[in-house]
């Protein structure tokens, strides 16, 4: 017969202090990577934006050029077909675009004055100090 022995050795499991290290290990690991996640999605959303404002700009120059005119709102653009949806703010997470409307005219071509800019309705600054509004 096997006798039942008491001695620690042979119990399986672990200690408190062992539970304890490892914890504390993975409050670490924790800790350091949830700012670099919140660093690489702030610069994920810079990047969508910098890419929606070309999109929009190029979107309203060729409106411009084509049509000898300027379009008198973003959802002109729309309509014909050089956009298929105003995208919206990766920030503001709305589709509520700045738009600068110039009384001047771009090009010798143009015959009515408009939108000639767009502009982020956000606010706060970049990772690289600058203002989204002024991107």
């Amino acid at each position: 017969m096997k006798k039942f022995s008491r001695n620690r050795r042979h119990e399986r499991g672990f200690t408190l202090i062992e539970l304890v290290i490892v914890s504390a290990i993975i409050v670490i690991l924790v800790a350091i990577a949830i700012p670099v996640y919140k660093t690489h999605l702030l610069h994920a959303k810079e990047a969508v934006l910098k890419e929606d404002l070309y999109t929009l700009r190029n979107s309203i120059d060729q409106y411009t050029q084509d049509k000898q005119r300027a379009p008198q709102a973003l959802e002109d653009v729309v309509a014909a077909g050089y956009l298929k949806t105003i995208p919206n703010d990766p920030f503001t997470y709305k589709a509520d675009w700045v738009t600068v409307s110039e009384d001047t005219l771009q090009s010798a071509d143009q015959t009515q004055p408009g939108i000639s800019d767009v502009h982020s309705n956000a606010s706060g600054i970049s990772l690289d100090g600058i203002s989204y509004g002024s991107w």
